[in-house]
C-alpha cells in the first residue's frame, strides 16, 4: 500500500470517528436533558440525589451489554460512573436552589 492511499485511508477513518463523535455528543445531551428532568422531580419530592442500587443496576446491565462486543466492561463501566457522577452533581445543585 502506497503512503498516499494509507494516508487517504487515514483521513476516511478520521471523519467517520468525527461523525461518530458528533453522535456521541448529542446522545450525551440528550441523556442529559433527561437526568435534568429527573432532578427536578428529586428535588421536588426531597428525594436523594444518588441512587445507589439503580447505579449498581445500570452499570451491571451495561457490563452484560459488552458481551460479545469488542468492548472492555471496565472501561464503559468507568465511562458510565463518570457520567452517573456528573449527573449526582447536577441533582445536588438542583436540591440546593
Amino acid at each position: 500500500m502506497s503512503t498516499k492511499l494509507a494516508l487517504k485511508e487515514l483521513i476516511e477513518a478520521r471523519e467517520k470517528l468525527d461523525v461518530i463523535d458528533e453522535g456521541l455528543v448529542e446522545m450525551l445531551e440528550a441523556r442529559f436533558q433527561l437526568t435534568h428532568q429527573v432532578g427536578l422531580l428529586k428535588a421536588d419530592q426531597k428525594m436523594s440525589p444518588l441512587d445507589s442500587d439503580r447505579e449498581a443496576q445500570k452499570i451491571a446491565q451495561l457490563r452484560s451489554l459488552c458481551e460479545g462486543k469488542n468492548l472492555n466492561p471496565d472501561f464503559v463501566a468507568e465511562v458510565f460512573r463518570l457520567v452517573m457522577m456528573e449527573v449526582v452533581k447536577n441533582h445536588e445543585r438542583l436540591r440546593s436552589q
